[in-house]
């Protein structure tokens, strides 16, 4: 479709083409150890980390934006333009980092799937090989269109945690009390800051949102539809983990507070009291199967499209098997490396924690390649004014700090 055909159709039809990368990244950021990570925000301090979830929404956005308009007017992904511009050993370095957090995190993803299945019953061993089984034949039988269909079918299953929150039955004085005394020394309080940051803005995502935008064929004239898709995503996101941190202070946190939650199952049935035990364990499976679920297609994407944009293979879904092995292959790897490792019985919570606090630790790397690539790398007209680049630099300079000085400190 031309620029002047696309520009003639109406908005809401324009927003259903481009509909999809945004919203999708968004959905895998409140992945297992997110959703971990909220609930013990709010097991351990109550409403006291809530605020920080809604400050985070328009530096999610910030974030994520600068990769939609990197991908959509370069036409490469977030490695590919490193290499592009600074060279192989910067692509290298990148993607390093990018590799690290996507076996942290798919090893949260899958944990948090074998949690799930041990709600009911269902061996490790089982779930696993079920979910490593249905996400490979997702992978290796459609193209980028039907994997984000799948993906944002999965991600609507997180929407459950509102009603969760709304059953909780939160006290509104008790949350404006916890929000104006926020034990900012606290070291373990920082800890938890630090991993609510990481929760939100992982390397992966960066990588991943820039390259769907490529592989799903998206230009310049998409870019209006792709930012409101990115905002739309950012705000939901956040909203779900907001649910998430209220439904556990609101329970947990109130009937035991500062209590250490060991796995999903102690979070289920934390909850079941207050929602009743079949629904309580229903609604978290529900959510936390979605949750994992799309957050594994992303990861395990992302690393695909990561390696192959700096080495040169053939990356995308567009291909077929036989066309791009080594993608597929890679795909396929980190989904079974992630299933092996899950089955040595990590413990979740402890894992999804740290596994964030990485994240937060890794920021200014990620952060620090994205800003100079929108810098450098935006042609003219699609450019940061003077202006919007200070604001931009002061928000990600700062959050990448912050991000690493709560991790240290709360080390």
């Amino acid at each position: 479709m031309s620029n002047a055909s696309f520009a003639k159709i109406p908005f809401w039809k324009q927003m259903l083409f481009v509909f999809g990368p945004g919203i999708v990244v968004m959905f895998a950021d409140t992945d297992a150890g997110s959703i971990i990570t909220a609930a013990q925000s709010g097991a351990q301090w109550g409403y006291r980390l809530l605020l920080l979830q809604f400050i985070l929404i328009p530096i999610l956005f910030i974030t994520q934006e600068l990769t939609v308009r990197l991908g959509i007017t370069t036409g490469m992904g977030h490695g590919e333009l490193i290499k592009h511009r600074f060279g192989k050993f910067w692509a290298w370095i990148s993607v390093s980092t990018l590799i690290i957090t996507c076996i942290g995190a798919m090893i949260s993803e899958f944990t948090g799937i074998a949690g799930v299945g041990s709600l009911f019953g269902v061996p490790i061993w089982l779930s696993m090989s079920i979910t490593v089984l249905f996400l490979s034949v997702i992978a290796l039988t459609g193209s980028y269109r039907s994997v984000e269909r799948i993906a944002l079918l999965f991600g609507l299953f997180e929407l459950v945690f509102f009603y969760v929150a709304w059953r909780a039955h939160p006290s509104g004085q008790e949350m404006m009390d916890h929000l104006m005394h926020m034990p900012i020394h606290d070291p373990h309080y920082l800890y938890l800051a630090a991993a609510n940051i990481g929760a939100v803005i992982m390397p992966w995502m960066i990588f991943y949102q820039q390259s769907a935008v490529v592989d799903k064929k998206l230009k310049p004239e998409h870019l209006k539809a792709a930012r409101w898709d990115t905002a739309i995503g950012a705000m939901i996101t956040q909203l779900i983990m907001a649910a998430i941190l209220v439904a556990a202070a609101a329970t947990i946190g109130k009937k035991n507070p500062g209590v250490p939650l060991e796995n999903v199952q102690h979070i289920a049935s934390a909850l079941t009291p207050f929602l009743g035990k079949n629904v309580g364990t229903l609604l978290f499976a529900l959510g936390m199967t979605g949750a994992a679920f799309i957050a594994a297609i992303v990861v395990s994407l992302t690393a695909a499209w990561g390696l192959g944009e700096i080495t040169g293979f053939k990356h995308s879904l567009e291909h077929h098997p036989k066309e791009a092995p080594w993608f597929y292959a890679t795909y396929i790897i980190a989904l079974v490396a992630g299933a092996i490792l899950v089955a040595s019985g990590i413990n979740l919570v402890n894992l999804s924690v740290a596994v964030v606090v990485m994240n937060a630790l890794l920021l200014p790397i990620v952060l620090g390649f994205l800003y100079l690539l929108a810098l450098k790398a935006l042609p003219v007209g699609y450019q940061l004014s003077r202006r919007y680049a200070i604001i931009v630099f002061i928000i990600l300079a700062s959050t990448a700090l912050l991000g690493v000085w709560a991790g240290i400190s709360g080390i």
